[in-house]
């Protein structure tokens, strides 16, 4: 009774883990449908939602801080516990990063857009796939699947120092465009911490099967 008592006050945390995970991800893909559109107002609303990440980041810490008064975990349990703060708190930068996106859209504006000649793109829908398998990695504790998200960072990685470069050297061309490419390049940095954060969720599955850290950075 005991052990099933604990089991299910662990699914209800990683089910409110779960919503967290779905939240961020929605975020991302409004984030960039918005940077994508130039909508100004898609762009507003994302912003205004991250408190609703906050607050359940929020929610998952004190439930995790009770579960171990209350439970005094151990080994095993207690990396669980552990891991879901953990990623709570990758989760809760992610939807930053979202928001960031969001607000390097609309200083951007209504300028005609230069997205085409980034690999921004592929860097979110990477990103997404890297998040879904990260949170499938933890709940089954499948480690050849996190290890499988750092693999895809790597991608991230080289999409990135593509964009970076690209954009440079345009910028070094047409520095009438400056205000839009020094705003490509901060979310080109975004969706590059992104992932890696990402990865850093990896790296906690990694902790709750091993009992000790990794670094897939």
């Amino acid at each position: 009774m005991i052990r099933e008592n604990f089991e299910n006050n662990m699914q209800e945390l990683e089910n409110k883990l779960a919503e967290m995970v779905r939240i961020t991800e929605e975020q991302l893909e409004c984030s960039y449908q918005a940077l994508e559109t130039q909508d100004i107002e898609l762009a507003l609303k994302t912003i205004e939602k991250d408190n609703t990440i906050d607050d359940m980041e929020k929610e998952i810490n004190q439930m995790a801080i009770w579960f171990i008064s209350k439970e005094q975990p151990l080994a095993r349990d207690l990396r669980r516990i552990i891991g879901v703060l953990k990623i709570s708190s990758d989760i809760e930068r992610i939807a930053d990063f979202a928001v960031n996106i969001s607000k390097a859209t609309i200083k951007i504006g209504e300028r005609p857009s230069l997205l085409d000649m980034t690999k921004l793109e592929p860097m979110k829908t990477v990103s997404i796939t890297m998040l879904q398998k990260s949170l499938k990695s933890f709940v089954d504790e499948d480690i050849a699947l996190a290890k499988e998200v750092a693999d895809l960072d790597d991608l991230v990685d080289a999409n990135s120092r593509t964009n970076y470069q690209n954009l440079i050297q345009y910028l070094s061309e047409h520095p009438e465009d400056t205000a839009q490419l020094v705003q490509l390049l901060f979310i080109n940095r975004f969706l590059e911490r992104t992932a890696d954060h990402i990865t850093n969720i990896a790296e906690s599955t990694a902790y709750l099967i091993k009992g000790r850290m990794y670094d897939f950075n």
